[in-house]
């Protein structure tokens, strides 16, 4: 049996990320597998803020191909028939009557509970396990996106690296990007830097650093939960658009984007400071470095999901690359001072990014999110 439609459900938990990658699932769904993708969300002003093109007063739309509906408090309309498949984004609990309604259909739906991205050694033996209702005759499967060919991969759409590269190799493109933005083109010895993250100390005292460094750096700061943090290095508040400079530190603030705009940025810019999921996934396609600022877990339970990753991701660089990676990257999540640990992890970038440019092709190997996830419904049926 061919499963053409497919339900994907998205609560919205930290503003972006969540939707951030359900809404890039259902594109590639959609746009690259010819799929019929229902998006149910039950925030759509967070949504609209990454895809400006959607309506939040429009409880149903159709936006890029895809039908967007509003999931409200007590559930879709009863009268709503589910795909053929239904994904769970990140364990969010579907309605009783939604899944009452899933055990009604001749033909069972595929059941998926995509989970959160983790690197860690337990997910590997829970990806794809069986767990049937307690009541209804309905199995819902676990799917846990990873870095291995074990797990469910990472979402990226079809050519997306062939157009990264032809990005990154046009100067007067990335010219006119500059220009767009209001900015010159990069000096000979500049770093160009994207910072977007939670509320963070280290934000400070990194941009603080930059400041009496001994090379210009030009920060591209997205609003968001860190400009705070930022602003305490100037002395005044920042807002969209606002450009300030402190020693050899400029900062550009820029207005939240639509998603492609956000990977043009990752692209031009020498480092990436990324935060939660979805930023976190883009940057790694970007080909440069990047810290990551991993969403925030009680009892410190996000710290070993990025060790994990570190883990994995440090294990062809030189072993002093790695140790200074994880010692910036700990100083990063810990919101410590970051001066040492930035001076330390800046004299390996250049073997840093050697990685980081060969990376991606690694982690596409055994194909990404999108194709594993049709793999494992055509398998099961």
């Amino acid at each position: 049996m061919e499963r053409k439609h497919w339900d994907i459900f998205c609560a919205v938990v930290d503003n972006y990320g969540d939707i951030g990658v359900a809404w890039r699932l259902a594109r590639r769904l959609a746009h690259d597998f010819g799929l019929e993708v229902r998006l149910w969300v039950d925030d759509l002003a967070s949504f609209a803020r990454i895809a400006p093109e959607l309506d939040p007063a429009l409880p149903a739309q159709r936006l890029a191909d895809i039908d967007i509906r509003h999931w409200p408090a007590d559930g879709p309309p009863d009268d709503t028939v589910p795909a053929d498949v239904v994904i769970e984004a990140f364990g969010c609990r579907l309605p009783e009557r939604f899944e009452q309604a899933m055990a009604a259909k001749a033909v069972k739906p595929v059941w998926i509970n995509l989970e959160y991205l983790s690197a860690e050694d337990w997910t590997r033996g829970c990806h794809r396990q069986p767990s049937p209702h307690p009541r209804l005759p309905l199995t819902k499967h676990f799917f846990f996106p990873g870095f291995g060919a074990d797990t469910g991969g990472l979402i990226c759409e079809q050519g997306l690296l062939d157009v990264r590269r032809q990005w990154q190799d046009d100067a007067l493109a990335r010219c006119a990007y500059w220009q767009l933005l209001e900015l010159p083109e990069p000096a000979a010895n500049e770093w160009r830097v994207s910072l977007f993250a939670y509320e963070n100390p280290a934000v400070t005292s990194l941009l603080a650093a930059w400041a009496l460094g001994e090379r210009p750096v030009t920060c591209l700061l997205p609003e968001g939960k860190a400009l705070p943090d930022a602003a305490r290095v100037f002395g005044h508040p920042l807002r969209a658009g606002m450009l300030a400079r402190q020693g050899q530190l400029t900062v550009k603030v820029l207005p939240m984007t639509d998603q492609d705009s956000y990977d043009l940025l990752l692209w031009s810019c020498d480092l990436n400071l990324v935060r939660g999921e979805d930023s976190f996934v883009r940057a790694q396609w970007a080909g440069r470095p990047f810290l990551w600022h991993i969403y925030p877990q009680d009892d410190d339970a996000h710290l070993a999901k990025l060790d994990a990753f570190l883990s994995q991701y440090g294990a062809a660089l030189p072993v002093g690359a790695a140790q200074a990676l994880t010692a910036a990257s700990h100083a990063w999540n810990h919101g410590a001072d970051m001066a040492a640990a930035w001076t330390e992890l800046a004299a390996w970038l250049p073997a840093w990014r050697e990685h980081a440019a060969i990376w991606p092709e690694k982690l596409l190997a055994d194909g990404d999110l999108g194709d594993r996830l049709l793999h494992f419904v055509r398998e099961i049926g």
